[in-house]
């Protein structure tokens, strides 16, 4: 029976093969497009998974009082914490970024990506697999270092590593172990070194430098650490600062605030956590839930719309068949046999589809990855058994349907020859038709508000000018003489030919400033970030001053006790005339906090991504606090004769800056144009999706137009006997479609609004939702479905009329 079947089944495919394909090539692109967001989620919701510590490990945030979340606290809280609150088991002070730095090992140098530094507890919270070496306390001596497998065959080669000495920051490490990665995880360090704790910072509550992490014992209840952690807070900052301060507990927190702690649990961190201000909780980033949700959510609406064409596409085809099941019923075949029959052909179709899908996704592969910035692969028992799931629930969305559709068809009926008459099924299949042009336009205007808004930030005005700027990093061994050391640097880098100009400052346009500190002026308390600056910065960099003067080297003052602030720090001070106003920055030494005076208000400018708000900021001179917080540096180039200019500035950088890193620079401008690299990629997403999309709906409308027009040829060929004219013809052949297309416009434009107004709120900058993309997409889709029934009702339009009413 199974062999009748499938004879009867390849029958069908020779005489429809165009529709046949059709149908396999629609379902394979849904297919695929889910096959891709599966891969997605499941890589991202693998991350740290493999870590039986993932439940009971948390890292602890910092909430301060301008609203600011910092993944970093101080040394004492931490110690604080551990001695006073029994539920917490252990505790680990890491650095939540990479290091990346020369490591030495006799003769050897090599550039590593990927370094962390920490305390002795670090293999207590990631419990990597320890290949060779001490299996505890790993990080306790002092100069201690673990290393990975991979960076161990690359430095040692054959030789063993346990006990070997490599250098690192002019300091000699003895490797004690040696681990082997597993991805992914918040953290995949090349190198972990001891060392993370500084005697200054030992008991030091308001230096929030290090990443703090606590393990609370099993069956512990973490909503009474938390409580437990403000406590200890409290009692020993919030109450000890208000003493010196001369105020109440209650005035001090008016006037200041107070941190609030939060605690991301490792398990769901990447996605779900709380972010912080300044830079991803943990150094391998954060996982982008929206996009997830994006790229899910649109995939499945690709194969709901597959689904959507294959059934009709079926249901409609099913007249030709008619006869058929009508004398299989006549010679005893049940309906639930014909059923099964349709089914099994289904089922042939979902497989050949799943194959082509397979090939689609592996050809593709490459191009997502480089999308997504990852290294996908299709295996995996999940993987596998996901893709059974899918196997089943095409079958059944896709061929229960049809299936019982066919089997109800009247035997007596469609043996007299009068079923193809019958409106039966028709409105089902008009009705998927405007659900694809549902579909069709949330795509259409999606794609087109996207670009609209990646548009606008590639064009706004970010307050500087990146224009033939490079950012080169400065690494000089001796960090405590940084500033010294660039200064006569500078004057030498300006000496080259090509070079217009050198400054630098502390931060990253792009990124951010590379401290914040808390600064408080007439009981209004705003935490600022800091701007540690050359002379010459703002200028350099086409930043503007509004109100009073830059800071210059003809002042003496502007390295001691002058600065300057951005318009967004003075409103929130509410500064009605800020100039020569006295300020009490949150910088202090042994005698106290230290004053300023205010010089000149810089207009407010983006330094970070535009989904961000203009922050606070405050700009000091280097020479001022000398803190050598700063890490490039910026150098203006002439266009003209740019590649030998950049040869003299590599050959400077590796005689006198530091010739064991190779040199490299990155325009400012592509620097900053990373920010929104991700809608970029989100805008070309759209783009191919729109192509898929609109590919898809064209098939089924062809298919669909085809289908009912070819059931009206004989009506076709009367009209045209009766001397109707081919404009009439085209005309009432194609008015329904127009009328299709405007009902799904219309049901397609308010999740497309609701949802497309929903991502704009990630940006701080971003444009207004017009009738523009509205009326383009429906423009287009008018536009587009006249094309595709025109061409095919002029197609009919031309028939022989002898050929169709000679038996009449």
């Amino acid at each position: 029976m199974i062999f009748n079947w499938f004879k009867i089944f390849i029958y069908h495919l020779k005489q429809s093969k165009l529709f046949s394909f059709l149908n396999v090539l629609g379902l394979s692109i849904g297919i695929a497009s889910i096959i891709f967001a599966i891969l997605y989620w499941n890589n991202e919701h693998s991350y740290d998974q493999w870590n039986p510590e993932k439940e009971n490990s948390y890292l602890v945030l910092n909430k301060i009082g301008s609203g600011d979340i910092w993944p970093t606290s101080s040394i004492p809280f931490g110690e604080a914490c551990k001695a006073t609150i029994p539920e917490i088991e252990k505790v680990c002070f890491l650095n939540t970024w990479y290091d990346e730095e020369v490591i030495k090992y006799r003769e050897q140098k090599m550039l590593v990506k990927k370094i962390m530094v920490s305390d002795e507890n670090f293999f207590d919270f990631f419990p990597f697999e320890i290949i060779k070496g001490a299996k505890q306390n790993i990080l306790k001596e002092k100069n201690s270092v673990a290393v990975s497998d991979e960076q161990a065959q690359l430095l040692f080669k054959d030789e063993d590593p346990i006990g070997k000495s490599i250098s690192y920051n002019n300091n000699e490490y003895t490797v004690k172990a040696v681990y082997h990665l597993i991805k992914p995880s918040s953290i995949e360090p090349n190198y972990v070194f001891s060392g993370v704790k500084r005697e200054n910072d030992l008991n030091s509550w308001g230096n929030f430098n290090y990443g703090l992490m606590i393990k609370i014992k099993k069956g512990a209840d973490v909503a009474s650490v938390l409580k437990k952690m403000h406590h200890v807070n409290y009692v020993n900052r919030t109450v000890k600062d208000a003493k010196e301060s001369g105020q109440t507990v209650e005035q001090y927190i008016k006037e200041n605030g107070e941190i609030e702690i939060i605690l991301d649990q490792l398990k769901n961190s990447r996605l779900y956590g709380t972010k912080s201000s300044g830079g991803a909780n943990f150094p391998e980033g954060y996982g982008n839930l929206k996009l997830l949700y994006i790229m899910a959510g649109l995939s499945i609406l690709i194969l709901v719309l597959s689904l959507v064409n294959y059934i009709n596409l079926a249901t409609a085809s099913a007249i030709k068949r008619a006869k058929e099941v009508g004398v299989r019923k006549i010679v005893g075949a049940s309906k639930n046999q014909i059923i099964v029959q349709f089914i099994f052909e289904t089922a042939i179709i979902v497989t050949l589809a799943i194959l082509f899908a397979l090939a689609i996704v592996e050809l593709s592969l490459p191009y997502y990855n480089t999308f997504l910035r990852k290294t996908l692969t299709m295996n995996g028992g999940e993987f596998y058994l996901q893709l059974i799931l899918i196997f089943g629930l095409v079958i059944i969305l896709a061929g229960i349907f049809p299936a019982i559709y066919i089997s109800n068809f009247e035997t007596l009926k469609v043996l007299k020859g009068n079923f193809s008459r019958s409106k039966s099924g028709i409105w089902i299949r008009n009705s998927m038709l405007i659900f694809q042009f549902g579909i069709a336009a949330f795509f259409i205007i999606g794609a087109l508000i996207v670009n609209s808004q990646v548009d606008y930030m590639m064009n706004k005005d970010l307050g500087f000018s990146g224009d033939q700027v490079i950012s080169i990093p400065y690494n000089k061994p001796d960090r405590s003489k940084r500033t010294e050391q660039y200064l006569v640097d500078k004057e030498e880098i300006k000496k080259i030919p090509g070079v217009v100009d050198v400054t630098t400052f502390a931060g990253s346009f792009g990124g951010s400033t590379n401290s914040s500190s808390g600064f408080k002026h007439n009981g209004i308390f705003v935490q600022p970030r800091n701007v540690e600056m050359d002379f010459g910065f703002l200028d350099m960099m086409k930043i503007k001053i509004v109100q009073g003067r830059d800071l210059s080297p003809k002042f003496a003052s502007d390295t001691v006790s002058s600065m300057l602030m951005n318009e967004t720090l003075v409103k929130a001070l509410n500064l009605k005339n800020p100039i020569n106003t006295i300020i009490t920055s949150g910088w202090g030494n042994e005698k106290g906090n230290l004053k300023f005076k205010i010089v000149g208000v810089v207009k407010d400018f983006n330094i970070t991504g535009l989904q961000n708000k203009v922050p606070p900021m405050v700009f000091i001179n280097l020479e001022t606090l000398k803190w050598n917080n700063f890490n490039d540096v910026l150098v203006k180039v002439s266009a003209n004769n740019l590649t030998e200019t950049l040869e003299k500035l590599k050959s400077y950088w590796e005689k006198n800056v530091n010739s064991d890193y190779p040199f490299d620079y990155e325009f400012v401008n592509k620097k900053f144009a990373k920010t929104y690299e991700e809608q970029v990629n989100q805008k070309n997403l759209f783009f191919i999706l729109n192509l898929v999309v609109i590919i898809i709906a064209v098939f089924g409308l062809f298919a669909l137009a085809s289908f009912s027009m070819e059931r009206r040829l004989k009506e076709i060929a009367i009209r045209k006997t009766l001397g109707a004219e081919t404009d009439i013809l085209l005309k009432e052949l194609s008015k329904q479609y127009i009328v299709f297309c405007l009902m799904g416009f219309a049901i397609g434009i308010v999740p497309a609004y609701i949802l497309l107004q929903k991502w704009l709120e990630d940006f701080a900058f971003r444009i207004n939702i017009s009738v523009v993309p509205f009326s383009a997409a429906l423009l287009s889709l008018l536009i587009l479905t006249l094309l595709i029934v025109l061409a095919k009702a002029y197609q009919v339009t031309k028939i022989d009329v002898l050929k169709y009413l000679k038996y009449e």
